[in-house]
């Protein structure tokens, strides 16, 4: 099956990025507009249940993610990639990295899940839970993981495409999987290198949860916390986002 996405760039460094639980390839902001398409070549692909792959069926899972990303990396010819992941993207890159160690050459979590268990309790329960059907619950995480100063009307723009990018199903089964699935067994100690990327202003994803997993989980991984951004540094801070990133990729 052929795994629809999107490029930018024909640079000899390869990137396959991965979009977080409300987003798609169309959701990383004015960020894509400031990326080195001469020294890297990205590939961008939406998940099963999400964007251009809105229909097409399946288990809506991480192992499928990294299965549909392994797919397309042979089919562009990419022997060895790195891998950026944003939230849950975070996640399904690390699970790329547990299924093929060896074609990953640098990896990136932009206020990423960790590869454990991320259990949800009592009212963040039920308000993660409802959000596959209920729009005004998603705009209420967004607001909540950009620390309460997103501008009304990106918050609204934001929970509108994201409803209209995406299959309830398929929300509510990745959701089931990123929150419960552990397999950081599989790439705890790891010395491949890792940069992750959190705002300063993200209450679910923070530095210091990240000090607790992924520096916990990869010795030589790196954390850098970005000034005047939350959960979205795409779209929060996109130049400096994107100076950061390929600064981190180049080294």
């Amino acid at each position: 099956m052929t795994v629809s996405h999107r490029t930018i760039g024909t640079g000899a460094h390869k990137v396959i990025v991965l979009h977080d639980w409300f987003g798609t390839t169309a959701g990383w902001g004015p960020f894509l507009d400031y990326l080195d398409g001469e020294a890297f070549g990205y590939a961008l692909l939406d998940y099963r249940g999400y964007g251009q792959r809105a229909e097409v069926p399946g288990e809506f899972t991480l192992s499928e993610i990294a299965r549909d990303t392994l797919d397309l990396a042979d089919r562009l010819g990419w022997r060895t990639f790195s891998l950026v992941g944003h939230s849950m993207g975070g996640k399904a890159a690390q699970r790329v990295l547990a299924e093929a160690p060896e074609r990953v050459r640098k990896l990136v979590g932009v206020a990423p899940v960790p590869a454990c268990g991320y259990p949800l309790d009592g009212d963040a329960y039920e308000l993660f839970h409802g959000a596959a059907r209920r729009p005004a619950n998603r705009r209420a995480i967004l607001d909540l993981v950009t620390g309460r100063r997103a501008n009304p009307r990106w918050l609204d723009q934001m929970t509108a495409r994201s409803v209209a990018d995406s299959r309830p199903e398929a929300v509510a089964a990745y959701l089931d999987d990123w929150t419960t699935l552990d397999f950081a067994a599989k790439i705890s100690g790891s010395r491949l290198p890792v940069k992750v990327f959190v705002g300063e202003h993200d209450l679910a994803l923070s530095a210091e949860a990240m000090r607790g997993t992924w520096l916990t989980h990869y010795p030589e991984a790196e954390l850098e916390v970005l000034p005047n951004s939350g959960h979205y540094p795409m779209y929060e801070v996109p130049v400096a986002f994107a100076t950061a990133l390929e600064a981190f990729l180049r080294a």
